[in-house]
């Protein structure tokens, strides 16, 4: 048994059963299903971190990890920026909230800008 199996099933919370006939079924329903670009709701938000960063944030995208992040790769392009896609969101380097609402609506995205 791999690692990784080993803290699947402790992580369900079953360690060991004495039943023969016991069959471990994982739970990997976690992650949903992408929706298509006209059905997804986008925001857009400026984030201010730490040290006068500033960083555009891409929220709601519901989907899987590899299909997030390949959205995040592909606004990092169209940006000419660096950035990151974690905690199901996608963060661009820099204020580049109209390039990406231009080039999401562009793809077929519903989105919008959020916050202040």
């Amino acid at each position: 048994m791999s690692k990784k199996n080993k803290t699947d099933r402790a992580a369900g919370g079953i360690v060991y059963s004495t039943n023969s006939d016991f069959d471990y079924e994982s739970d990997n329903s976690s992650e949903a299903e992408a929706l298509p670009p006209a059905q997804q709701n986008l925001k857009i938000w400026l984030v201010k971190l730490g040290g006068n960063k500033v960083v555009t944030a891409v929220r709601d995208f519901i989907g899987t990890d590899a299909d997030l992040a390949d959205l995040g790769k592909q606004l990092k392009t169209a940006c000419g920026s660096g950035g990151s896609t974690k905690d199901d969101e996608i963060l661009i380097q820099g204020d580049h909230r109209d390039k990406v609402l231009a080039w999401l609506t562009g793809k077929g995205y519903k989105a919008k800008k959020a916050g202040g």
